[in-house]
């Protein structure tokens, strides 16, 4: 039996998100609001500034600093307190920055984006052929989505949403028209799916852990990795284009899409796909190698 409280109780139990999201979301308006009001430059700074002043003391670092130890434990602690303030800094910007992303026009002349390797995704077009593109949580990763939305190209964009539904809208319509988002999990994998059986292409981060994915060397140690990716490329026989984003200096990139990786054909579907997401993680290692003050290392990547 349905009671008067319990008519009343459940409607507003579904339609009034938690406090805490709509605090945090607040104040993620604010931020937004603020960086928006500045120059692109002038907020990328100051967001970089703040960040660096602020995210070195917070007890997430921790977890930077035990990951930077275990990958690359040739550092000393001096290297890796310099590479964790410059990670603060690379985010500092990146937030500061998502206010300015929809008029960021990556194929302008004397732009802030230097483009390379663009050939490859023209060839994989001419020869009918469907891509999926990776990339990492490096520089500013966003740069990546706005250019394919704005080279022509039919895709769809694999992102995992953020916990907070109020926050997820908002990064939404800062990113502005970057092609579809597609959030991960079982509804996503679908979506995917539907995108490149019309025809469409993918995006994605693969850099970040699952639990039930596979293990896959990266830093040298197994990480779990999502084999999303190499599923749907073999499966539907896809270029794999890696596309690397560089911050050069201040609120300036560089974007390169690097020739296609080797699809492995040995008939062993699951040797296949370790062997792709072994590449994967090796292109994205090289990266975060050459630049590792521009990659997210709080992600808890590895087993503790």
């Amino acid at each position: 039996m349905t009671t008067a409280a319990h008519r009343h109780a459940a409607p507003d139990a579904a339609a009034a998100p938690p406090l805490a999201y709509r605090l945090q979301a607040s104040g993620a308006v604010l931020l937004a609001a603020g960086f928006g009001a500045l120059p692109l430059d002038t907020a990328s700074a100051l967001g970089g500034k703040l960040a660096r002043r602020g995210g070195p003391v917070l007890g997430i670092s921790k977890r930077a600093r035990l990951n930077l130890a275990a990958a690359m434990p040739e550092l000393s602690a001096a290297d890796c307190e310099q590479i964790v303030r410059g990670m603060w800094d690379n985010l500092g910007r990146v937030a500061a920055e998502y206010p300015h992303l929809r008029h960021i026009r990556v194929f302008e002349p004397g732009g802030r984006v230097e483009t390379g390797g663009f050939e490859h995704v023209d060839r994989a077009r001419a020869a009918g052929r469907r891509m999926i593109f990776f990339s990492g949580h490096l520089a500013n990763w966003e740069i990546a989505a706005l250019a394919a939305g704005q080279y022509g190209i039919d895709i769809a964009q694999i992102y995992r949403a953020a916990n907070n539904p109020l926050i997820d809208r908002l990064v939404a319509r800062l990113r502005g028209e970057i092609g579809e988002l597609i959030p991960k999990g079982a509804l996503g994998s679908r979506r995917a799916v539907a995108a490149l059986r019309r025809g469409g292409h993918l995006s994605m981060l693969v850099d970040q852990k699952l639990n039930d994915g596979i293990a896959v060397p990266f830093f040298g140690r197994p990480a779990m990795t999502a084999p999303a990716l190499a599923l749907l490329a073999l499966h539907y026989d896809c270029d794999v284009l890696p596309a690397r984003v560089e911050r050069l200096r201040g609120a300036h990139f560089r974007l390169t899409i690097c020739p296609p990786l080797d699809l492995p054909k040995s008939g062993d579907r699951a040797a296949d796909v370790l062997a792709l997401m072994t590449a994967v993680n090796a292109t994205l290692e090289a990266w975060i190698r050459e630049r590792p003050e521009q990659w997210f290392w709080l992600h808890r990547r590895w087993p503790d």
